[in-house]
């Protein structure tokens, strides 16, 4: 590992692998009340499953969505905080029963608390499970409530710098390890493997990513798939967090990006490629990526993927495992942000801002601030 000189992002970033071991014990220490609560919940086949967060942790509710829809057999909805504590009966439901689950890091962001409150009066029948980094965060202490369960993450878990890392990779692991409860044991394989993977990728790609980031771009397109697209979302947020807003980013899902967002590439344009495991849908993505690498004007190109991509010349490629057949199935989201987030933070430190805290006018914040919440 690096000397970090203080920054407790590169840190974050670097320490997720180990904190995704704790996450899983954790969790496997939790699972006899986990397991009765998704019992109950997928006991009525009209419970109505929402995931629920703000900026990074609304993101992970985009990632696992269709994952958690798959496995449970439930109607399941990503929701932003943001989008619920304005227009809640757009999304809530007064019939049906419903599992709010919310992901925060410090849990006292007021959209938050507020998502919760509403949600609870608005609904006849809900549970929550609250996935948050912070003991002593608002949402947690709602944990006195007979319909609230809160899983509090290790302490690791609560990053100190400003952009999410490990809080955001440890809650979305936490998702995708308590809706398939009952393949807990079998799943332990799957974050060793990707624990492994991502040590691989912080070990043998940083040169690769100081180098792209050094480059002179202005803008990043960042395209994927599936629970990718939510891993492009985030991977966004990422860099333009980090990098003050200097880096201007967009994401899309392979085949969206041809209907006009196409034309954002310019040669200023850095292109981030998260390449599915399944092949089906990575012959959509190639023939997109093909074509881009035929026909367009950019800087540069990143292409993440677990096995090898020889049917392509990127300028740039991450590759997990050195195998042919993927092997990560939906833990693959965890890796592929890891070397997104590195990248992010190695622009920041080529624009001599501080990783910490790269606001430089204090726009933005670890907690957001300035929020009011009005009464209904």
């Amino acid at each position: 590992m690096p000397n970090h000189q203080g920054s407790y992002t590169e840190k974050e970033i670097y320490g997720q692998p180990e904190l995704w071991r704790k996450t899983y014990q954790l969790v496997y220490s939790e699972k006899r009340w986990i397991k009765e609560l998704f019992d109950k919940v997928t006991a009525n086949p009209a419970t109505e499953i929402i995931l629920t967060g703000a900026g990074t942790s609304g993101f992970i509710g985009n990632t696992v969505e269709g994952i958690v829809q798959k496995e449970l057999g439930l109607r399941t909805r990503a929701v932003a905080t943001t989008d619920l504590i304005t227009h809640p009966e757009y999304f809530l439901s007064k019939k049906n029963a419903t599992l709010l689950i919310s992901f925060a890091r410090s849990g006292d962001s007021p959209e938050s608390v507020e998502a919760y409150r509403i949600s609870d009066q608005y609904c006849k029948h809900i549970d929550h499970l609250i996935i948050t980094c912070n003991r002593d965060g608002a949402l947690a202490r709602k944990a006195v409530n007979n319909n609230t369960y809160v899983l509090l993450l290790p302490e690791g878990a609560n990053d100190q710098g400003l952009a999410m890392t490990g809080s955001f990779t440890s809650m979305l692991l936490t998702a995708l390890l308590v809706t398939g409860i009952d393949n807990l044991e079998s799943n332990q394989r799957y974050v060793d493997l990707a624990a492994t993977y991502s040590n691989r990728v912080l070990e043998q790609y940083m040169g690769q990513l100081k180098t792209i980031a050094a480059k002179k771009f202005e803008r990043v397109v960042l395209l994927g798939s599936g629970s990718n697209l939510g891993i492009a979302r985030e991977g966004a947020l990422k860099i333009q967090e980090l990098s003050d807003g200097a880096i201007i980013c967009t994401y899309d899902s392979f085949l969206g990006f041809r209907h006009g967002p196409k034309a954002v590439v310019n040669n200023k344009t850095l292109i981030i490629y998260i390449f599915s495991g399944n092949p089906l849908v990575y012959q959509y993505e190639l023939d997109l990526a093909q074509s881009i690498e035929e026909k367009s004007n950019y800087l540069d190109t990143l292409g993440i993927r677990e096995s090898d991509i020889p049917e392509l010349a990127l300028g740039n490629s991450i590759l997990l495992n050195s195998q042919e057949s993927p092997q990560l199935k939906q833990f693959f989201t965890l890796c592929a942000i890891i070397p997104i987030q590195a990248l992010a933070y190695y622009k920041s430190v080529n624009l001599k801002l501080d990783p910490d805290n790269p606001s430089r006018n204090g726009a933005i914040s670890r907690v957001v601030q300035g929020v009011t919440i009005y009464s209904r």
